[in-house]
């Protein structure tokens, strides 16, 4: 029979088993302290090495099949082939457009809608400084000028408020880039467009399904043009497309991306212009194909995950989701992106930032240098063919007033980027990206320090 215990013992025994449970309490709270140590100081890292991102290309059963049936169909030129024709359909069909001409890559898109507006020597082109070389090459390489408006620090887009004062009588169209999915202010690029008597070409090449107030980006201005690249939503590798709602636009496109060959029933026999081959083959087609099967679900899928993203990062002082305009009704997430302040990290470089972004995990980039500061822009000032056109006086003002863009020197010195499969996961990889922030920023200091 057991015996009831004296006061005297129970108090005794609870106190020792009270004394026990203190020494385990502190314990678990010193492991629970050094779990949220950032990686990078010795903590254990937010997501684990066991733990993948989404890996991209998702290749899935269509894709092979769609690709072995060109392959033994031998008829791999888009010349031959039905393939891309098809793509060209499926793809004007689901964005709106009445044309829609397949590319090699997005480049040859955007320089082939400058040759379907005879954009060349003299003419000057108003694009972004925030955005990948491509879009400036295809200016120059028409021997035209690029001309750089700044940066809104809010959106990472064309700062519309700074085109204004950049039209002059040589501006012959403007190139507003829809950059990292998002889409430019779209209705005061056409107001200024309408006003001035320019042409739009709308540089899509990061955003396919976005939308401007419910219009799908590349139907809006004259011209739009994508890029199939291999990091790209829409995937084949390589590859491209201009799209236009312009019958006489589109003709003179597939003239010049097939070696200038004449247009129909133009009375011109053999080749009706300059141009260059810039086709797309029926393999890239076939693979867009069957990708587009999976692009609206993958689409929502990173809508879904960067509105909740957002909401967890604009609750950490520093952090500055990119914002979106309001007309911007459907954003294609290529690129998550945020602006990066060290002050609220007690001083933490972003270099540093993003190296304990890495330790936990979390992989992030810089993002883009400024664009209209690259070397090989200085480069044209020298060029004998710039010099013959535009004078060496022209070119080094060109040169100079171009070189500064304050806006877009901030956002390239604050951005820090994450890409699209980042996006595809479980909602869990939006909380582990949050939780590592929120841990640097708890150590900010020691992490500054080591």
């Amino acid at each position: 029979m057991i015996q009831p215990l004296s006061r005297r013992e129970c108090a005794k025994q609870f106190g020792a088993a009270s004394a026990s449970l203190g020494v385990v309490s502190q314990a678990i709270g010193l492991a629970k302290a050094d779990e949220t140590k950032p990686a990078i100081l010795g903590g254990p890292a937010v997501r684990k090495k066991t733990e993948r991102w989404t890996k991209w290309p998702i290749i899935a059963e269509n894709d092979l099949r769609m690709i072995t049936d060109v392959l033994k169909s031998g008829l791999w030129n888009r010349l031959s082939g039905p393939v891309t024709p098809r793509f060209e359909a499926a793809w004007a069909n689901r964005l709106g457009a009445k044309h829609c001409l397949a590319t090699a890559n997005g480049t040859s898109a955007l320089i082939i809608a400058l040759a379907a507006m005879d954009i060349g020597p003299g003419d000057e082109v108003i694009v972004p400084p925030y955005t990948f070389a491509a879009s400036v090459n295809a200016v120059l390489l028409h021997h035209a000028l690029p001309v750089f408006a700044d940066t809104d620090l809010n959106t990472f887009q064309i700062d519309c408020n700074s085109i204004a004062a950049l039209i002059r009588a040589e501006t012959a169209a403007l190139m507003p880039v829809h950059l990292g999915g998002s889409v430019a202010d779209m209705d005061h690029i056409m107001r200024i467009a309408s006003e001035k008597k320019i042409k739009v070409i709308e540089d899509a090449c990061q955003s396919p399904l976005a939308e401007w107030n419910g219009k799908a980006v590349s139907t809006i201005g004259d011209a739009g043009c994508f890029s199939f690249q291999a990091s790209k939503n829409l995937n084949a590798g390589e590859g491209g497309a201009f799209l236009t709602n312009q019958s006489d636009l589109f003709e003179e496109a597939r003239s010049f991306h097939n070696n200038g060959r004449a247009k129909p029933n133009s009375g011109v026999s053999g080749y009706g212009r300059n141009g260059a081959n810039l086709r797309l083959t029926e393999f890239q087609s076939a693979i867009l194909l069957a990708q587009m099967e999976r692009l609206e679900k993958q689409s929502q899928t990173r809508e879904s995950n960067a509105k909740y993203l957002t909401e967890q990062l604009q609750a950490i002082p520093g952090i500055m989701p990119a914002r979106m305009y309001p007309g911007c009704t459907r954003n294609a997430y290529h690129l998550y992106m945020f602006r990066y302040n060290a002050e609220a990290f007690a001083g933490l470089s972003r270099e540093s930032f993003l190296k304990a972004l890495g330790a936990e995990g979390i992989p992030g980039s810089s993002g883009y240098s400024p664009l209209n500061k690259e070397h090989f822009l200085k480069v044209v000032t020298s060029n004998k063919g710039f010099l013959r056109i535009y004078g060496e006086k022209h070119l080094n003002d060109w040169y100079e007033t171009n070189s500064h863009r304050p806006a877009n020197d901030r956002i390239c010195s604050d951005a820090v980027w994450f890409t699209q499969n980042m996006l595809l996961g479980p909602r869990s990889d939006m909380d582990q990206i949050a939780e590592a922030i929120r841990r640097i920023q708890k150590h900010a200091a020691a992490v500054a320090r080591a």
